[in-house]
């Protein structure tokens, strides 16, 4: 066995183990909705791909992917950004102290500035004084909260601000950003005329995947605020400048190496520095969109812990925009089921989960066994056991919620309220095995020391 196959992974030695290419991504998304439409016909759970679910789920996604950006920008350079939270309040209040006084735009604007103030005091922390990485974002975490709610109280419990509805927990109201339906395939009223509205028809027939696809082509076409329209193209925006341009590339080799980067002339600090006040005007705009999009002021504890969620969704995307996206997406959708299911509707998801789990099993144990016997080492044999643990536990947690699903005809309110929280817990689970975070991610960086 020579040197260079004893390094090859086995899950890079399999011959299916080729990166996936769009084309991939669209079919899995097809066989998903095709599950996903299967399990509404069994169950009768009209909610799962519903117009308004999928509206929801938009709505409630957005402020975690700006926030989960906002941390992908930051890790990307090698800085570890917990402040995401502390970050998105920041940009709530400013947010709201501007959008009353003069509009959601300027409102949206103002959350962004704050955010990045926040993430500035960030980069002076981890960057130029060293301070432990997490450190600090727990201490951005505590002073978001706390100088909000004193500015809060004493601000908008005052004057003016007063007379307009403000208090010592919120602000005045905002008012919101425009939404966009489009005509005849949504709905919605041209001038005076009343658009037909194609796609709802085709939903409330409840065909199995023609009302399904239309529904979420409804959800996404259907007074969406503009500024989720701006949130969407960040997405490839967000890839373009990181992967496609030499700012880009600067900054992700700090994240990788910053010494080898010093050798060729970057300028780490600068670089990271960038990154990090990119990073928290992210998240002042996810901030920003709470109080401009899902509802129309600020309100204390707001964010409801959504920096947190958004940190699990850039890991789960391991470290991509698309990634993050998918995951953001994930979260919302289970957020929205809490919201607009119910119990009946999560009850159908165990039915989907189970299925997806079973799938998982076969892919890990197919994935085994394709296995080069010439390049399984040591390593490789741990990996292999894990495969064939990973398939037996989910076969074995497929068992159980295909039990539940069928012993019971709805899922209690107290389970269907954590449920996003669940979701979480399970997805990075089951990703851990995939991941890889940028090299020098958290580690402390001093220009001219040896490594």
């Amino acid at each position: 066995m020579t040197a260079a196959a004893e390094t090859v992974s086995p899950a890079k030695a399999a011959s299916g183990a080729r990166r996936l290419r769009w084309p991939h991504y669209l079919l899995i998304a097809s066989g998903l909705l095709v599950l996903l439409s299967l399990v509404r016909v069994i169950d009768d759970a009209d909610p799962v791909t519903s117009s308004g679910t999928v509206s929801a789920s938009l709505r409630l996604a957005v402020p975690i992917f700006l926030a989960g950006l906002g941390g992908l920008w930051s890790e990307r350079s090698g800085v570890i950004n917990i402040g995401l939270e502390g970050m998105m309040i920041l940009g709530t209040w400013t947010g709201a102290w501007a959008g009353y006084q003069w509009g959601p735009w300027i409102g949206v604007l103002a959350g962004i500035i704050g955010g990045a103030l926040g993430g500035l005091l960030h980069a002076i922390a981890t960057v130029s004084f060293g301070v432990d990485h997490i450190v600090s974002g727990v201490a951005i975490n505590i002073l978001g909260l706390g100088l909000t709610q004193f500015l809060a109280g004493l601000i908008f419990d005052k004057g003016e601000a007063k007379a307009l509805g403000g208090g010592p927990r919120q602000s005045p109201p905002v008012d919101p950003i425009n939404t966009l339906t489009l005509p005849v395939l949504s709905g919605g009223k041209v001038g005076g005329w009343e658009s037909p509205d194609w796609l709802g028809s085709l939903e409330r027939h409840h065909w199995f995947l023609v009302s399904d696809l239309a529904g979420i082509v409804r959800g996404l076409t259907s007074d969406m605020s503009l500024l989720t329209l701006v949130a969407l193209l960040l997405i490839p925006l967000s890839f373009v400048v990181l992967w496609r341009t030499p700012f880009g590339l600067r900054i992700r080799s700090c994240g990788e190496d910053p010494y080898a980067a010093e050798s060729l002339g970057v300028h780490v600090y600068r670089m990271k520095y960038a990154a990090v006040i990119i990073s928290g005007g992210f998240s002042g705009l996810a901030g920003a969109f709470l109080v401009t999009v899902a509802a129309p002021l600020y309100q204390d504890g707001q964010t409801n812990g959504r920096g947190f969620i958004g940190l699990a969704a850039m890991i789960f995307g391991n470290w991509r925009p698309g990634g993050l996206a998918a995951g953001s997406l994930l979260f919302g959708y289970t957020d929205a089921m809490n919201v607009r299911g119910g119990g009946q509707s999560v009850h159908a998801l165990l039915l989907f989960v189970a299925v997806l789990l079973i799938g998982v099993a076969i892919w890990q144990g197919f994935r085994a066994t394709r296995l080069r016997p010439e390049v399984v080492t040591d390593l490789g044999r741990r990996e292999l056991r894990g495969a064939y643990v990973g398939a037996a536990l989910s076969l074995v947690a497929a068992a159980a919620l295909l039990v539940w699903f069928l012993m019971s005809e709805i899922v209690p309110g107290e389970l269907v309220s954590f449920t996003p929280h669940l979701t979480t817990l399970l997805v990075l689970a089951l990703a851990s095995q995939r991941l890889r975070m940028p090299a020098a991610n958290g580690l402390r960086y001093r220009r001219g020391e040896a490594r």
